[in-house]
């Protein structure tokens, strides 16, 4: 069988787990049907081999599908959906027997086929992926050995085997490179689905436009989303930057933005005729098939005789030449205050880049201070070639795709101390009032050129009502909402460069009485997290010493269910989010000397370079309360 990802068959559910629209692939059906009759000519009698008749070679329909899949959902309730093997609950044959926290993306369905009289058959491996309100399930091309490895797995008495054990589910997965091309199949179908097609934000300098081929193309057709230039427009910001905000500089974006409606049938079938043609995926990139879709082909726009042109370069740009890079950086934290749990931080960043250069040229570049950024995970586009890296740099050499595109990816230390560092109590002092307190470092040891663009601080109450707070901060103002106090330390339009801040906010808020509340069951990917739900009585505290340890008692006994999706929204876990961006260099010392560019054949093309760091979940636990964190392995 090929090495290569094939796609056998994808489906797309609605909420009501109906199929509305699937697409097999009858060219790499054949590949597995001729597969599945080798194995099963060459296995033992059945009854030498039970797990023979797992290797099924024909497809379910729609309805037996989505059948499946309901009862996987009833089969694998609660924390077995995710993979965890629960004592009493969990079923020899299922998922969570695995018992691998893979299994809530890797799953597997028993469909009863109608042809064999009702016997049961085994589909794995199913890529699952949740977007919006849809499920998407891909099932890539393994080889048979693989599944009924995966059912042996199913049946084994012991669970939870290390990576790279014989016979665990890691290394069944190392020896099916395809599944990483269904996740990307499964993830540009649920982009399109909600209509996130965006390409990789690269900010760069306001600038007159200077044309393009594509502009050309997709000007005639009013689609301005599709360009080969950069274009004087407001940079959307990251997911934790609050509405309305805008960032300095310009961005550029190939892809035409689809909105938010409807599932668009058309447009999916065009995508995966055109994207994965005999269901081999040759080019996701949404934008690409879009525009060879509208515009075709021109034949004067032909590549050197001596050059072969890349699939991910469908056009030639013609136009003004340059290079415009930006490190783009998420930084994660979970910051205790406490002697016994450590803070923990980490950065993962990506280099996007977009290269309007004329031709097929080569860029290479080297990228500087891996030793410093302590860089734990690194991996780069199909298009680049990397070599042996040094003490400290890593070459890379690259043919450019048309448009912006990622890199480089990479997980990576803080080279810095926390942006934001302090601690965040809050003690209940009655059933509807707590006290809180905050005292934070801003910039603490960070120096220009490095700018903290803005800061908000939020106080999340998501199963209490806000009615009043009291307090001032040292600095900033406050703003509330239902369920939620935001304080906005530095408001967007206002930065912190060059220095660092002290800010405290001591204060109060109240709640809307504590009332009897029934909290319905918690729903995941695979159903509800809970099979009752939680009523919270009143009781007198009258006669309690200690109303702080009477609170904790009652919220730790009347837990509502919760979503692992959300994982902080435990009603005895208290927290504070931070929300900010800085501009000026990456958090992890990753970087790119503009001079350290080079092109063939040579040309002139100037190279411009940005950075900025937004942040992701970055957590201050409240001192005084319960909170999560992860056991540290003794050696």
């Amino acid at each position: 069988m090929p090495s290569s990802c094939s796609i056998r068959a994808l489906w797309i559910l609605n909420s009501l787990h109906a199929v509305v629209l699937s697409r097999k692939f009858p060219v790499v059906e054949k590949q597995w049907r001729a597969a599945c009759k080798t194995i099963n000519d060459t296995s033992k009698d059945a009854e030498e081999d039970p797990l023979k008749y797992t290797v099924f070679p024909f497809l379910p329909n729609d309805a037996e599908l989505s059948s499946a899949f309901v009862e996987r959902k009833k089969r694998e309730g609660s924390l077995r959906g995710y993979g965890i093997r629960v004592n009493n609950q969990s079923v020899e044959g299922s998922d969570s027997w695995v018992d691998d926290p893979i299994t809530r993306h890797i799953i597997s369905i028993n469909v009863e086929s109608k042809e064999k009289g009702g016997e049961n058959h085994l589909l794995w491996p199913l890529i699952l992926h949740l977007r919006g309100s849809y499920v998407i399930l891909v099932l890539p091309l393994v080889e048979p050995v693989h599944l009924k490895a995966y059912a042996k797995l199913c049946r084994k008495s012991d669970c939870g085997n290390a990576v790279g054990v014989d016979a665990s589910l890691s290394s069944i997965l190392l020896d099916t490179p395809s599944i990483t091309g269904a996740f990307m199949v499964a993830h540009a179908i649920g982009d399109i689905i909600v209509g996130d097609v965006v390409d990789p934000d690269v900010v760069v300098n306001a600038a007159p436009s200077v044309g393009g081929l594509l502009d050309s193309l997709t000007g005639s057709i009013g689609i301005a989303g599709i360009s080969s230039r950069a274009k004087p427009v407001a940079a959307p910001v990251a997911s934790a930057t609050p509405s309305g905000a805008a960032s300095i500089g310009t961005v550029t974006a190939d892809t035409p933005k689809l909105g938010s409606r409807p599932l668009d049938k058309d447009t999916l079938r065009n995508f995966i005729s055109s994207a994965m043609p005999f269901g081999t995926p040759l080019d996701l990139n949404y934008s690409n098939i879009f525009a060879i879709k509208a515009n075709g082909f021109s034949s004067s726009d032909l590549p050197p005789a001596d050059l072969k042109q890349p699939a991910w370069k469908p056009y030639l740009f013609k136009g003004k030449q340059r290079i415009f890079f930006t490190i783009h950086e998420t930084i994660h934290a979970a910051l205790y205050d406490r002697e016994e749990i450590s803070d923990t931080i980490s950065v993962s960043g990506q280099i996007n880049c977009r290269a309007e250069l004329e031709g097929l040229p080569d860029v290479s570049l080297p990228l500087s201070g891996l030793n410093k950024a302590h860089v734990e995970v690194l991996s780069f586009h199909p298009c680049a070639q990397v070599s042996e890296h040094g003490a400290d740099k890593q070459a890379v050499m690259f043919s450019p795709p048309l448009g912006n595109f990622v890199l480089v990816r990479y997980q990576a230390n803080c080279g810095f101390g926390p942006p934001i560092k302090g601690f965040y109590q809050l003690s209940m002092v009655s059933e509807d009032e707590g006290a809180f307190l905050f005292k934070l470092h801003l910039m603490e040891g960070y120096k220009a050129p490095l700018t903290m663009e803005f800061c908000t601080v939020t106080m999340p109450f998501p199963r209490r009502r806000v009615v009043s707070f009291d307090g001032t901060p040292s600095v900033g103002a406050v703003l509330t909402t239902e369920h939620s106090i935001e304080w906005k330390i530095i408001p967007i339009g206002r930065s912190l460069s060059g220095k660092s801040i002290e800010a405290t906010f001591p204060g109060t808020v109240r709640f809307a009485p504590w009332q009897i509340q029934r909290f319905p069951p918690s729903n995941s990917g695979f159903g509800k997290m809970g099979d009752e739900d939680s009523d919270v009585e009143i009781e007198s505290t009258s006669n309690m010493a200690n109303v702080e340890e009477f609170l904790m008692e009652k919220i730790s006994k009347d837990l509502p269910p919760v979503d692992l999706e959300e994982p902080f929204c435990w009603q005895a876990y208290r927290y504070a989010k931070v929300s900010f961006k800085i501009a000026g260099a990456s958090l992890s010392r990753m970087s790119i000397d503009p001079k350290s560019v080079s092109i063939y054949p040579a040309v002139k093309a100037p190279v411009e370079y940005s950075s900025q760091v937004t942040s992701g979940d970055y957590i201050l636990w409240n001192t005084l309360g319960k909170c999560p964190s992860a056991a540290v392995a003794q050696v």
